[in-house]
């Protein structure tokens, strides 16, 4: 099984806010917490510093309050009342209204993509899978998780939804961190997907088949972590230390 990182940028770049404004900085900070939570490079439950989070990126600290409150207000972080912040710990409630969530917008986002992508769409998104399989075979569930990413969302793009795009993206930040302690129990040979059927879809432009593909696949991930989240769910009802 998979162990944890102990920093959540880890492998990511370090962020400099010597010589850019303070908006930019504050973007690229905002980017960086956010990878790092679609990897899920943060462990749900277990709280940073405001500071800790600066020196690790490389920044001070304003430009990083600022990223965690804008994360925050979407729920994929939470300031503690000691000003530590955290992942939100899961629950299988918040686990399933996920999954409806998922189900109700996902795959209509695939479907109004299918017009816009076309045969070289069909080849990156294989390149891509290529990649997810490679990953899968080689337990590597970080890697699993940023290609799986890439995949669903070189489709969603495809959509122009200035709407429907913000709250898939919330959604995935959401679960992805608990996602990632659960393959680091059960590893990731268990992890099956409909990726095939998606790009067979978007090669011959057939959005309802897409569309399907897309739900099944988002069952098929969403069961694996309803069926083995109980331990996750059961330590996530416990108190965090403030």
């Amino acid at each position: 099984m998979t162990e944890m990182p102990v920093s959540p940028f880890k492998s990511t770049a370090t962020v400099t806010d010597a010589p850019a404004p303070r908006k930019s900085v504050r973007d690229a900070v905002e980017q960086s917490v956010r990878a790092a939570l679609l990897s899920g490079r943060f462990v749900p439950g277990r709280s940073v510093t405001l500071r800790g989070l600066a020196q690790e990126l490389g920044v001070s600290p304003m430009p990083v309050r600022e990223a965690v409150r804008a994360l925050s207000a979407g729920n994929a972080l939470e300031i503690r009342s000691n000003g530590r912040i955290q992942v939100p710990q899961m629950t299988q409630s918040r686990l399933s209204e996920i999954l409806t969530a998922r189900l109700l917008l996902e795959p209509e986002l695939a479907f109004a993509a299918a017009a816009n992508l076309d045969a070289s769409d069909a080849t990156a998104l294989r390149k891509i899978d290529d990649r997810v399989d490679e990953s899968l075979s080689g337990g590597d569930a970080e890697t699993y998780m940023q290609e799986n990413f890439a995949f669903h969302f070189h489709i969603y793009r495809a959509a122009r939804s200035q709407v429907l795009m913000p709250l898939v993206e919330s959604l995935w930040l959401q679960f992805a961190p608990f996602m990632r302690t659960v393959y680091g129990r059960v590893g990731t040979a268990a992890l099956d997907d409909h990726h095939k059927e998606a790009i067979a879809a978007v090669h011959s432009r057939d959005a309802g088949a897409l569309r399907e593909a897309v739900a099944a696949d988002i069952r098929c991930g969403m069961d694996l972590l309803d069926r083995s989240a109980g331990d996750g769910l059961a330590e996530s009802r416990g108190k965090s230390p403030d």
